[in-house]
């Protein structure tokens, strides 16, 4: 019974598509879709009409292949906004390059914004080297003679401007406070050192320990009071350091910035003879990261024979 039923299956679907009714139906679906043209013909006698009809255009008559044109050159790149920043400010330099330019000194300060805060600004991932040339680019155009500065050009600068004002962001001087002590703080890499100097006979404490128990290298011992050494104040000053993180040559360096700045608070005339000894400027440079695969940032491993 049930192979007579497959087979009575097998023979209505033939005779559903020899059906009439199917024919119909898809006579219908094979129909195509009708396409409402626009009608331009006017009558002569309706001039109106006929003006009407001329001023019609319909657009995209005879375009076969068509595609969406961005509205930036830089749409598909990483930074599309950076991009278009970096496009506009270069075509500026090119254009008014020949301008007479006046010294840094004398240029317009204006507190650039960092790459953190452009970052946040655009939204975008945008690269330190990359932002370091854009940099370049709009300090050379802030070079340009104040006076005669195109209006377009301090608009782009604008963009590059914090919102503060340079002239109140000035540091706070160092007191000294009812007990006789100035209190400085000095950093070297990544060691912090907060030094508290005081007139006495030339004690100096680092957390606590002597110096030449603090420091094994006397290089080190000698950059800590690096400041007194070179003023001539090393037995008219007590020194009590707190110092952490790095190592032993970045807290060493971190002391010698700390005492020196509160040692100008006790003898402000002493600025220019530590200034010449470096010890009142902050050394900017950091330590270069390990790499990976090598021993060091640029030491790789030895070759080992297997």
């Amino acid at each position: 019974m049930a192979t007579l039923a497959n087979g009575l299956r097998h023979l209505r679907c033939p005779r559903q598509l020899a059906n009439a009714q199917w024919h119909q139906q898809t006579l219908k679906r094979a129909t195509p879709l009708c396409i409402r043209a626009v009608n331009t013909a006017a009558r002569n006698d309706d001039d109106s009409s006929k003006a009407l009809v001329e001023s019609l255009q319909i657009p995209f008559q005879g375009i076969t292949h068509a595609r969406t044109i961005p509205a930036t050159p830089s749409y598909f790149s990483r930074e599309p906004q950076f991009n278009d920043l970096y496009i506009r400010i270069s075509t500026l330099l090119t254009r008014y390059h020949h301008l007479p330019t006046v010294s840094t000194g004398d240029a317009p300060h204006v507190p650039w914004t960092k790459l953190e805060e452009m970052r946040s600004q655009m939204g975008e991932p945008i690269k330190a080297s990359h932002y370091q040339k854009v940099l370049r680019v709009a300090k050379r155009l802030n070079l340009i003679e104040p006076s005669l500065q195109p209006a377009e050009v301090k608009i782009a600068l604008q963009e590059f401007a914090r919102d503060v004002n340079p002239f109140l962001n000035m540091p706070s001087p160092i007191s000294i406070d009812k007990f006789g002590r100035a209190i400085a703080v000095g950093k070297r890499k990544a060691s912090t050192a907060r030094a508290f100097v005081v007139e006495g006979t030339g004690e100096v404490l680092v957390n606590g320990k002597p110096l030449n128990e603090a420091f094994g290298r006397v290089h080190d011992r000698e950059s800590a009071v690096w400041a007194l050494t070179a003023t001539d104040r090393l037995d008219k000053y007590n020194v009590w350091v707190l110092v952490e993180g790095g190592g032993t040559t970045g807290q060493a360096e971190a002391i010698t910035l700390a005492v020196a700045k509160a040692l100008v608070a006790h003898e402000p005339a002493l600025k220019t003879a530590l200034r010449k000894a470096g010890c009142i400027t902050r050394d900017p440079r950091t330590v270069e990261r390990k790499k990976h695969g090598h021993v060091k940032a640029r030491k790789m491993p030895a070759w080992v024979k297997r």
